[in-house]
């Protein structure tokens, strides 16, 4: 049996750290061959492809990064794409592909599914929003990326009696900004899924100066404030349809400086969050997410996706994977706001 293997979307801590496990296992389980597909779902549309052996993987594990290269192409914006990705599994005699990636990824794989594909999903993403997965690798990286930033930058926010508005990753959900302003002792934490009041935001501030504080301020990327829009870099949109969001840390700060007369400053910690080397807790998940979907291949399981439920590894439907995005509730930004001010 022959495998291929992708990753697709941004780049993620934990990615090499998968396919390492489904060449292991793959080869040395099972005896199959494994294929890589180079830059996302641009590597089966065109033919891009890497053979995998055990020498390839054997010091991936901490690498940051994806020996396969990534890419946003959507096959089905592509004219012909799907028929391409068929002509080119044939050609090299896949049997199967496991596509590791987040909601747009994935989405691909199901509907590549329904067309007579046979694929398993392997969830990805910084953002821990895919649904049906209680985590996604990644995630713990960029969280102790981003309370590690908060808990320098709080030193000089201290020295020099100012705000510091820190801007995380978050589109739609705010995981990113909650996880790391709880472990950072943030004062304001903003996400999407709750649209904020300067107002409010604004005297949480003063408060703290006035306690002889500097307040910290973590905002997702994403966050709105009440009655505005997103904030956006360019109103350019790539195949999926996304614009790229950033701005609302430095839109935030210029308020606050305005409204309260004190020095404010905002970081956006952008790409930071996603590079580098996983956690520990990341390459375990990843690890353990390859090698069951390693398994869900040999027992023909398609369309499925590997899930950590509590602590076991379970497979959920790509299909409910993929239906909405797994936000914030409201109950949990609710324990958060006991720290604000």
């Amino acid at each position: 049996m022959r495998v291929g293997v992708l990753t697709g979307g941004g780049d993620c801590p934990g990615l090499n750290a998968v396919i390492r496990a489904v060449v292991r296992k793959g080869i040395e389980t099972h005896g199959w061959d494994i294929l890589g597909f180079r830059n996302g779902w641009q590597g089966p549309v065109e033919g891009l492809v890497k053979p995998l052996g055990l020498d390839h993987v054997e010091d991936i594990l901490a690498r940051g990064g994806t020996v396969l290269g990534s890419s946003r192409t959507n096959p089905y914006k592509v004219d012909g794409g799907v028929d391409k990705i068929k002509s080119t599994l044939a050609e090299h005699g896949v049997d199967a592909l496991i596509a590791i990636g987040g909601e747009d990824t994935l989405g691909v794989a199901k509907r590549l599914t329904d067309d007579g594909v046979g694929v398993v999903g392997v969830p990805k993403t910084i953002d821990n929003d895919l649904a049906g997965t209680d985590y996604t690798f990644g995630f713990d990286t960029a969280v102790h990326i981003a309370t590690e930033s908060i808990d320098r930058l709080r030193t000089t926010a201290e020295s020099h009696h100012r705000a510091l508005v820190v801007e995380v990753m978050g589109r739609h959900a705010g995981w990113i900004a909650l996880h790391s302003g709880l472990a950072g002792g943030a004062n304001v934490i903003l996400v999407p899924e709750r649209p904020f009041s300067v107002e409010k935001v604004v005297e949480w501030v003063t408060r703290r100066f006035e306690r002889q504080y500097a307040p910290i301020i973590v905002v997702a990327e994403g966050a709105l404030p009440e009655g505005g829009a997103e904030v956006l870099q360019s109103g350019e949109r790539d195949s999926f349809g996304h614009v790229r969001l950033g701005g609302v840390g430095t839109w935030l700060a210029e308020e606050i400086a305005d409204r309260t007369g004190k020095e404010s400053r905002a970081v956006v910690l952008g790409h930071t969050q996603r590079g580098g080397v996983p956690t520990a807790y990341d390459r375990v998940l990843a690890t353990r997410f390859g090698l069951h979907a390693v398994d869900a291949v040999a027992e023909n399981d398609f369309g499925t996706m590997v899930a950590l439920r509590g602590t076991e590894i379970a497979r959920v439907k790509l299909a409910d994977a993929t239906a909405e995005l797994k936000t914030v509730p409201l109950e949990r930004y609710a324990e958060a706001e006991v720290f604000f001010g």
